[in-house]
């Protein structure tokens, strides 16, 4: 018994030191950590590519200004080709302003149940009839004035010359006798070109009436299968481009029934007030001098020009200077009104040029095709105009 005393009163046993304690701490079994990937090694570094040759700027000019002149090769081609059939080409071409002005009572009587080839033959009927009365109205009026106006005339010429050989104004004297002699000598010094000349003037009477029937034939087959010809020249075009091709076809065909419809109406307000203002004053010839008017009012700017210079002629030549003042004035005011009021209500929304823009294609126009290009001038540059804008529109990105 005091032996198990004196074991229960020993005291326990030490704790090891604190390095003791680390050691079989760290003794212990721990995980072993996950070994990570390796880094990749460095990439080599990267060569420089040489740029291709087609990118370098001057390759890509020269393509340009090959392209350019390929373009340009091209359009000269065409426009020889089209110098040499111009029997051909011009009548096509002038058929298709008929055919926007007549395009749609065509339609309309179409839309009535009339076949196509009779709607278009009764239409086209109706307009060579118009223009036959016409024609007979006016034969009559300037035959019954012709005799009066040829003595007025004649009268008129001997006081200018008169005028002229008395030296006007402290001028010296116009030889008006000696440049009439000179005129008579320099045409008997080319009477031997006369008869080639002839020839000439027969050759281009003789294709005037072939284009003149070339062109009644187009105008009838444009209005009787218009949108089948304009189907078929959308089909030339790749299948993608034809979309674009009917938007450009359709405000081309718009621009050139527009301006012509315009130019129509616009002729007989003028011939109207002009050939009333001339009946007023007692100008001879006042109706066909009402319709010179009227037609030349399809050549804007230049033709009433002229036309207006013809009356005033007549009237100086017929009643004297107040009475070609007074005719002068009234086309003056005729013009006035045509230029702020008509024009730009008829005319500003088929063409969308600018004045200037139109005397310089007239110019152009009457420069390389005298009359034709003049006629043909504006309603042209306005359809490229349409045209230019249209594919500037879709190609803009939004």
């Amino acid at each position: 018994m005091a032996i198990g005393r004196r074991l229960l009163r020993r005291k326990p046993p030490a704790e090891p030191p604190a390095p003791a304690r680390l050691a079989q701490v760290d003794s212990t079994p721990q995980s072993t950590p996950v070994a990570e990937a390796p880094d990749p090694p460095p990439s080599p570094p990267r060569r420089h590519e040489p740029r291709p040759l087609s990118h370098h700027p001057l390759v890509r000019g020269g393509t340009y200004a090959w392209a350019i002149l390929g373009v340009l090769l091209l359009s000269v081609t065409v426009l020889f080709a089209i110098g040499r059939l111009t029997v051909v080409v011009v009548p096509l071409v002038l058929a298709l302003f008929p055919a926007a002005v007549l395009a749609p009572p065509t339609q309309l009587l179409k839309r009535r149940g009339l076949p196509d080839a009779v709607a278009a033959l009764v239409i086209l009927l109706a307009a060579l009839g118009l223009l036959a009365g016409l024609s007979t109205l006016l034969t009559p009026q300037v035959a019954s004035q012709l005799e009066d106006l040829s003595e007025q005339l004649e009268t008129g010429y001997r006081q200018a010359r008169q005028f002229l050989e008395s030296g006007p104004l402290g001028l010296d004297p116009v030889p008006v006798d000696d440049m009439i002699a000179n005129a008579r000598d320099r045409l008997a010094a080319e009477g031997g070109e006369v008869g080639s000349r002839v020839l000439e003037a027969g050759i281009v009477v003789l294709e005037g009436f072939t284009g003149l029937i070339l062109g009644l034939f187009a105008l009838f087959f444009y209005l009787k299968d218009g949108e089948k010809i304009a189907g078929w020249l959308r089909s030339l075009f790749p299948r993608r481009a034809r979309a674009d091709v009917r938007q450009i076809g359709d405000r081309v065909w718009f621009t050139i029934g527009a301006y012509i419809r315009g130019l129509l109406v616009i002729g007989l307000v003028d011939a109207t007030a002009i050939g009333i203002g001339l009946v007023v004053l007692r100008v001879p010839l006042a109706l066909p001098l009402a319709v010179l008017v009227f037609f030349g009012a399809l050549f804007p700017i230049v033709g009433a020009f002229l036309a207006g210079t013809v009356a005033v002629l007549v009237a100086l030549a017929t009643n004297g200077l107040p009475a070609a003042l007074a005719v002068l004035v009234l086309i003056l005011v005729v013009q006035q009104v045509e230029g702020h009021l008509l024009t730009p209500i008829l005319l500003g929304r088929a063409t969308a040029l600018h004045p200037l823009a139109v005397i310089a294609a007239l110019t152009a126009g009457g420069i390389l095709l005298g009359v034709l290009g003049a006629f043909l001038s504006v309603p042209l540059t306005a359809s490229a105009a349409r045209a230019i804008g249209y594919l500037r529109e879709e190609r803009t990105p939004s």
